[in-house]
């Protein structure tokens, strides 16, 4: 039986519905005289908003009022586990381990331990806040708690970003494969134009297709989609099962040799590339507004599900580079051309269809957690309240899902997966960064209780440890990911005094319900192995993720301070009317 949340009586107003009072309610908004006068005072509301935190209760409480309806609190850590599995698992772990592994050999095995150890790092981090804050909002939420309106904006900017670029990255994946096993050419149900730029010129109908369906469905109720995620996602890991004993039973150990044929460099070049294997963890944290009890199903659901992804990645890796040399193994259809070597024709249609099944259960996990984000982005006025709507008869946020669903289409139409996927590690990693700084925050800050003197030296240490990961990956990258091992030592030893000491600082928040162990190790860690990878995806990554921030900025500044400014300002003059009507009572 689902229950509800508690929440007042919805208004009796229909959910399709298209007033301007629905896109931009705000006194900003209201005429071309009130939008000129709110531009004039842009550097005073950026300093407002900057500065600005909000609260656990304001973002559980007073935000979800704006969706009208309820979500259903439907979910336990079965559905978790499986979400998170369904979401992660995809096609990734049998197109991008063929391609790290020809090139980097059976190392690709590390690479995937150090990927999966930083992604569980980020997930314990997710965890801690999904648990005190079980709104749908995820990351977005937990930064304006914790670092304020304007970098939980950044976030959201980036957060929008990746799952446009995240659904259509896995919409074009399944186009290819599809293709690849009707004939052998990924791009064989494309329509080739000429007159537009490489990476753009090859229009994909069927991954349009593929994207509309599975939101469709994710549109039609949290419940049936968990159901076919998990039933789905159980005959997935039957297979993976299959492949690793085939693989361990085929072994030839002269195929691990050698074990690192491209050094330490290669094993962290192709964990920059073996994380995007990984990523899709943070859709299940915003799941928490509707999960049952979210102290126990979270931490089991999220945590233990990354702890069991890693060990099947690196089991898949294994198995694949000991049954073929790594200099033999096909890029396009590793795991499928092994099995043939192997004399197993049959099991590569098995593959096929269960990298087709991993990326579609991905696309319906995607489309749950990025309408949920867009929901909660939507709740605060960051984009216009209409989308923040929750349909009272299916509890989900049809409006959230259709803005991702046809950007997410356009985008897909378009452009190619190489262009795509290095805008979506770059965003992906630079908000895990932030949760894990804002977790350091929530355990050492506390508004009107921590003294300014613990606050200046958490502050510090923060830096350093931040400016030591930053200057660590920089000498790597300048040195070409040589062992001049003075520079790393300099950077390691940085990073241990700043964290020692942030350890030796007063705490002034505990958990209420379930928190991160070993705090501020762990939080700091996440930090370094994050940045660290964000370091080795290259100049053209970071130079497509400065251009789309800067535009995001332009948004900010032009339309999204404004709407928040008077949201934050509306409701502190709310809590004043009734602080002041409760004094006028007590006095009588």
């Amino acid at each position: 039986m689902e229950t509800r949340t508690e929440q007042a009586e919805p208004p009796s107003r229909s959910y399709w519905r298209w007033s301007k009072q629905d896109f931009f309610p705000e006194a900003s908004f209201d005429s071309y005289t009130s939008y000129k006068t709110a531009l004039s005072h842009t550097c005073h509301r950026l300093k407002d908003r900057v500065l600005d935190r909000s609260t656990d209760d304001f973002e559980l409480v007073e935000l979800s009022k704006a969706s009208e309806h309820p979500m259903h609190k439907c979910l336990t850590w079965w559905d978790l586990l499986w979400l998170s599995f369904g979401s992660v698992v995809g096609s990734g772990i049998f197109t991008i381990t063929g391609l790290v592994a020809h090139d980097h050999g059976p190392s690709v095995v590390v690479s995937y331990a150090a990927a999966g150890l930083s992604a569980l790092l980020s997930a314990l981090c997710y965890t801690e806040f999904a648990v005190e804050i079980p709104v749908a909002g995820g990351s977005f939420s937990y930064l304006r708690i914790e670092l304020g309106d304007f970098i939980a904006f950044i976030a959201a900017g980036n957060i929008l970003l990746e799952a446009v670029v995240g659904a259509a990255g896995l919409g074009r994946a399944w186009s290819s494969y599809f293709a690849s096993i009707i004939k052998n050419d990924p791009d064989f149900l494309r329509i080739r134009v000429s007159y537009l730029a490489k990476g753009f010129n090859l229009l994909d109908p069927i991954a349009v297709g593929v994207l509309l369906v599975a939101n469709g469905v994710a549109m039609s109720g949290t419940r049936r989609t968990s159901f076919l995620n998990w039933i789905s996602s159980i005959v997935s890991a039957f297979v993976f099962v299959f492949i690793i004993v085939v693989g361990f039973v085929h072994v030839k150990s002269s195929n691990l040799v050698p074990f690192f044929p491209t050094g330490a460099k290669g094993v962290f070049e192709a964990a920059a590339i073996v994380y995007w294997s990984y990523t899709g963890f943070d859709m299940v944290a915003t799941m928490a507004e509707e999960t049952k009890q979210p102290a126990r199903d979270i931490p089991v659901g999220l945590v233990g599900s990354m702890a069991m992804i890693t060990v099947v990645y690196c089991m898949m890796a294994l198995a694949l580079t000991m049954m073929q040399k790594y200099t033999e193994i096909d890029k396009d259809a590793a795991y499928s051309v092994a099995f043939v070597n192997v004399g197993m024709n049959w099991a590569k249609y098995l593959v096929s269809i269960c990298a087709l099944k991993g990326m579609t259960t991905s696309l319906l996990v995607g489309s749950l957690g990025q309408a949920r984000y867009t929901t909660q982005i939507a709740r605060s006025h960051l984009i216009p309240p209409w989308f923040a709507l929750v349909h009272p008869k299916t509890g989900t946020p049809i409006n959230a899902t259709l803005l991702v669903t046809i950007t997410s289409i356009i985008v897909a139409f378009f452009t190619s997966l190489d262009v795509l996927s290095s805008v979506f590690s770059f965003s992906t990693l630079f908000i895990f960064v932030l949760i894990a700084v804002a977790l350091l925050v929530r355990r050492h800050y506390v508004s009107n209780v921590t003294p300014k003197n613990d606050l200046i030296k958490f502050l510090v240490c923060l830096f350093v440890v931040i400016g030591s990961c930053i200057g660590g990956t920089v000498f790597w990258n300048l040195n070409g990911g040589g062992w001049n091992w003075i520079g790393y030592v300099v950077a390691v030893l940085v990073w241990l005094f700043g964290t020692l000491r942030m350890a030796l600082l007063p705490k002034h928040r505990v958990p209420k319900f379930w928190g991160v162990p070993l705090v501020p190790w762990l939080p700091s860690l996440s930090i370094g192995m994050n940045i660290f990878l964000i370091g080795s995806l290259g100049s053209v990554a970071l130079w497509r993720f400065f251009i789309c921030s800067v535009v995001m900025l332009v948004y900010y500044l032009l339309v999204g301070l404004h709407a928040t400014y008077d949201v934050a300002h509306e409701n502190k003059q709310d809590s004043k009317d009734v602080e002041g009507k409760e004094d006028v009572n007590q006095g009588v």
